[in-house]
């Protein structure tokens, strides 16, 4: 999937000389935390978001620093924080440079992007102009759209342990050696051992995306490597407890 797959295209946007009041009335009404900030030509200049309002002197929340921090600090970052904390306009607060992606920006890149800079929101710009911004809602929605697809069609035992057994095979935190399959009546039954403990529950996962399957019983056993002590799962804990 691309960018443009699942950007929003109506973006609601602020302009640079408008006041914070303005930004942070934007955000409440339409229930969102960032804003793109766009010049009078369409073109992108910065983002506003929610962090930058997190430190104003109206709420009493700017930095206060001992003198002797201020001295290191130095008077051109403290000049810039007061500015920040004060500014009455959303281009004295806003980041400017903001990253952007292309219409079409793999999904994959966009992730990646969002979590390696920690950003919830990515405009989409075609030269200078935006066109749509990518947030972590349209990634929910695409999501919430693709579950709701109709699913493929039922396996019978046979296929539905082949098909098991081949997705163990591409893990490679599968230990594929250690655990088999048995599949009677749509029942997947996971016998074997593990080394760490995500592994019992991945593996169930496996178990539960092949169509055709109506339930998991997970009797994978976790032995600790370093000590050698068997750990039972969860489903033989409630079968001892049950005996």
């Amino acid at each position: 999937m691309k960018a443009s797959d699942v950007m929003t295209r109506q973006v609601i946007s602020v302009a640079p000389d408008a006041s914070i009041l303005q930004a942070v009335q934007l955000m409440l009404q339409n229930r969102i935390s960032g804003l793109p900030v766009v010049d009078a030509a369409g073109h992108l200049v910065g983002v506003v978001t929610e962090g930058d309002f997190l430190r104003r002197t109206e709420t009493g929340t700017e930095r206060k620093r001992p003198r002797w921090l201020e001295f290191i600090t130095g008077p051109g970052s403290l000049a810039g924080e007061y500015v920040r904390t004060h500014g009455r306009r959303v281009d004295e607060v806003m980041t400017v440079d903001p990253v952007t992606i292309s219409e079409d920006a793999d999904l994959d890149d966009v992730v990646r992007l969002m979590e390696k800079r920690r950003i919830k929101r990515v405009p989409v710009t075609r030269g200078d102009t935006m066109v749509g911004i990518v947030t972590r809602a349209n990634l929910l929605h695409a999501l919430a759209s693709l579950s709701r697809e109709a699913s493929p069609a039922a396996l019978d035992d046979a296929a539905i342990r082949a098909r098991v057994i081949a997705e163990f095979e591409r893990q490679p935190w599968a230990p594929k050696n250690l655990i088999e399959v048995v599949v009677r009546n749509g029942v997947v039954d996971l016998w074997g051992v593990i080394v760490a403990d995500h592994q019992r529950e991945a593996a169930g996962v496996v178990a539960e995306n092949v169509p055709g399957v109506k339930s998991v019983r997970n009797h994978l056993a976790w032995v600790e490597p370093v000590s050698g002590m068997v750990i039972a799962g969860p489903d033989e804990n409630d079968r001892a407890r049950a005996s």
